[in-house]
This record gives C-alpha cells, sequence and structure tokens, in this order.
C-alpha cells in the first residue's frame, strides 16, 4: 500500500509534465504557422480588384431569385460597365493628352539666354538711347489653321454627353419596341396539328407566351409551362428567350426564319435555285413527355435546343 502513493504520485507528475510538453509543442507550432503566414505573400496579391460582371452579378443573385429580377439586374449591371468602360477610356484619352503637352512644353526652346546676353552688350557700351529700340518677333496663331484633332476639354465633354443622349436614345426605342404587339401563330402538336394564333408583345419571354397557349386547350390547362415546349423552324426554343431577341437578330432556324411568327409560302412564278426560299412556318407547342416518347420519330427527330452561336445554314425540310 505505502509503494502505491508514491508510484501514483509519480505518475501524476509525469502526466503533468506531459501536459505541459504538449501545450508548449502547440504554441511553438502555432507562433510557426502565423510567421509563415505573414511572410507568405497574399492569395490575391495577383487577383484583378475589379470583378467581371458575371462575378458581380453571382454575388448579387444569392439563392433563389425570380427571372424578372435576375434579368433587371443583369441590365442595371450592364449598363453600369458600359459607364465606366466610357469614364475609363476618357480618363485615359486625357491623360494620354496631358503627357503630349508636358513633352511638347519640354521641346519648346527658350531665349533667355539670349536676352540676358543682349543686356550684356547694352551695359558694355550700346546706348540704348543710341541704338534704335528692336522689337521682337512674336509668333502668332493662324486662324485658317484646322485645330480639330487638337485636344479640347469642352469639345470632348459635348461628346460624350452626345453618345450618352443617342445610347439613352437608341434604349428608349428598343424599350418601345419591346411594347409593339405581335400575332404568333402556332399549332398545338400532339402528332396532328390544331392550328390557333395568339396575340403577344414583341418583349414577352416564351414562356408567357406557353402559359397563353395553355388557357386555349383545355387538354394542357392541368399541364404546367414547364412541361411545354416550343418549337420553331425544327429548333428547340428555351423559355427564358423573348420574340424581341429573335426579331432584333434575324435569327435563322433549319427550315426558316425564326423572326417571322406568322405563316406564309415562297410562291414564285419562275424558280431560282440562286435566291433563298422566304417560307414561314407556324411553330409548335409540344409537350415534354409526348417529346421524349417520340423524338427518334420524324419531325421530332430533326428538332434540337437553339444555340445562338451556331450557324445552321441553308434552310431545309427534309
Amino acid at each position: 500500500m505505502s509503494n502505491n502513493k508514491p508510484e501514483g504520485r509519480r505518475e501524476d507528475a509525469l502526466a503533468k509534465q506531459r501536459n505541459q510538453m504538449r501545450e508548449e509543442y502547440e504554441r511553438q507550432k502555432q507562433t510557426l504557422i502565423n510567421e509563415t503566414e505573414k511572410a507568405r505573400p497574399s492569395a490575391n496579391r495577383f487577383v484583378g480588384q475589379n470583378d467581371s460582371m458575371e462575378d458581380s452579378l453571382k454575388n448579387r443573385t444569392v439563392g433563389l431569385v425570380r427571372l424578372e429580377d435576375f434579368q433587371q439586374r443583369r441590365k442595371e449591371l450592364e449598363e453600369a460597365k458600359a459607364r465606366e468602360a466610357a469614364q475609363s477610356n476618357e480618363l485615359k484619352d486625357d491623360a494620354r493628352k496631358t503627357k503630349k503637352r508636358k513633352k511638347a512644353a519640354k521641346a519648346t526652346l527658350s531665349f533667355a539666354m539670349d536676352d540676358e546676353g543682349d543686356e550684356d552688350g547694352d551695359m558694355n557700351g550700346n546706348d540704348s538711347s543710341d541704338s534704335p529700340a528692336q522689337k521682337k518677333s512674336k509668333l502668332k496663331k493662324n486662324p485658317n489653321v484646322d485645330t480639330s484633332f487638337l485636344p479640347d476639354r469642352e469639345r470632348e465633354e459635348a461628346e460624350r454627353k452626345e453618345r450618352e443622349r443617342l445610347r439613352v436614345e437608341w434604349l428608349t426605342k428598343q424599350e418601345e419596341i419591346k411594347k409593339e404587339e405581335i400575332e404568333i401563330v402556332y399549332s398545338y402538336w400532339d402528332g396532328s396539328g390544331h392550328r390557333k394564333s395568339v396575340t403577344c408583345k414583341k418583349g414577352d419571354e416564351i414562356g408567357s407566351f406557353l402559359e397563353k397557349c395553355r388557357a386555349q386547350f383545355p387538354e394542357l390547362r392541368g399541364v404546367s409551362v414547364d412541361n411545354l415546349m416550343y418549337v420553331k423552324e425544327d429548333l428547340i426554343i428555351p423559355q427564358h428567350y423573348t420574340f424581341y431577341d429573335f426579331i432584333i437578330n434575324k435569327a435563322r432556324g433549319k427550315s426558316g426564319p425564326l423572326f417571322n411568327f406568322d405563316v406564309h409560302d415562297d410562291v414564285r412564278l419562275l424558280a431560282d435555285a440562286t435566291k433563298e426560299k422566304d417560307e414561314s412556318h407556324a411553330g409548335k407547342v409540344v409537350e415534354r413527355s409526348y417529346y421524349q416518347r417520340n423524338k427518334h420519330i420524324f419531325p421530332a427527330s430533326r428538332w434540337e435546343v437553339f444555340d445562338p452561336e451556331k450557324s445552321y445554314g441553308k434552310y431545309t425540310i427534309a
């Protein structure tokens, strides 16, 4: 019993000593880590401070955001970036012109030494009253010289205001175009066509157009808009596009133009293979489930998702 007590005290002392050594080791380790982090260059040292428009858009649209709010924020960011780019270009131009003016000022000749020499000559014996006063020739501006290429702050400010006015005027005109109404001829396709038409605005999205189509057919009222597809000229149009996008860009499909939403045939008295046919076909409103079941069968086998970067070449129907 007496031998156990000294052994227990010795074990406690050793355990306490080990804990103290462990704490000292952790403290030294943390000190080394902190010193290393201070000496290491920053991770953002070579990263640009100006975020791109996509990064700014991601930071401002965290979580679930409505499509209208997302598009509005994207439009605001694009306008802000355009204004910043215009201002930065103007500042660069001003700095460049100021630098050129400084170089030109350094390159000009100074006649101060000549004036001092003349004064010394007068003091050495040439009486100013005896000799006629010499008139110094001065350079004068020629009013007939074209100076439009020279820097002019007022003219540059007027040009900047004019560019801003034209930009706002163009945006206002585009908004007016988006508010114009257009008749869309379409066909509900379930293996056979059921043609109808609906009136929309040019700025409406494909999703809102499908919502109006859904209300015209009783069999579609139980189907959500997300389960409907709009197929125009053998191309599946995503629902976030607007009719204005195709009209302003004169987009082309595989079998006809995407910017004509009526139905007309190209009637010619003389066939001319050198000229492309001007035909427009009714777009198809299709249930997504129908497309999944029949996408290996004509005409669904020709359909593909619209890609704005792709060129679809000449119109074909086969």
